[in-house]
């Protein structure tokens, strides 16, 4: 993986070329008349990059990843026509409740990210922001061959075809698109991961972040963010 270059420079040449104006420092005056500087970028977004989070030992860490396997939170961010197929798991003709499967309103509140199908380089931008949001360990699922290889949209030019070259990913799941029971499957894939020690997507996340980083700055031209936005 490629690190060598100044990440500091590149992360001031896009600040300065790409920060949004309402993102820019300003001086406002408090009630008291005193002037002040504001900086939206601190309000909004954390200055410090993820951390690596290192696993227990022994029975505490078995027991904890045994705990995290029975309880999925999936974040409900529709990213593509996959979307479709997760409404039917939470009927009862499926009922994922049943596996500790449950869906949650914001990223905060979630630990899986299911990127369901084709993602626009719009929409990489904002499941970035929400990934990077979620509390670790966190673990991600995709959907279809087009997070895989780009599937029908593999020359297209506002949508990804790796899509571990940008957020890593802990299960694929095939099909165009899969059905719920392919993602029920997926699931248990992803538990047995958990539970064997092995869902540690995060932490790669963690220690090549410069080099996701890199090839997120490539494809997305309005790079109007920090780096570290969760």
């Amino acid at each position: 993986m490629e690190k060598d270059f100044d990440k500091k420079a590149l992360t001031d040449m896009y600040k300065d070329k790409f920060l949004a104006p309402e993102n820019e420092k300003r001086q406002v005056a408090a009630p008291d008349g005193s002037i002040i500087e504001i900086d939206p970028l601190d309000d909004y977004f954390c200055q410090e990059r993820p951390k690596e989070l290192k696993p227990r030992k022994g029975a505490v860490e078995k027991f904890l990843n045994w705990a995290r396997a029975e309880s999925l939170w999936v974040l409900g961010f529709g990213t593509g026509c996959g979307s479709i197929e997760i409404p039917p798991l939470v009927t009862p003709r499926f009922d994922m409740y049943r596996y500790g499967v449950q869906m949650r309103p914001t990223p905060r509140q979630s630990n899986v990210f299911i990127i369901s199908g084709y993602l626009s380089v719009k929409t990489l931008k904002r499941a970035i922001r929400s990934y990077e949001q979620m509390p670790s360990p966190k673990y991600i699922i995709a959907l279809g061959s087009c997070t895989i290889n780009g599937g029908m949209y593999w020359d297209s030019y506002n949508t990804i075809n790796r899509l571990d070259h940008f957020m890593p990913v802990d299960v694929y799941i095939a099909g165009c698109m899969p059905r719920p029971e392919a993602l029920l499957a997926g699931f248990g894939k992803l538990k047995e991961l958990i539970k064997e020690g092995k869902g540690e997507k995060a932490n790669e996340y963690a220690r090549n972040f410069d080099w996701y980083k890199a090839n997120q700055k490539k494809i997305i031209k309005d790079w109007n963010m920090p780096d570290f936005n969760w």
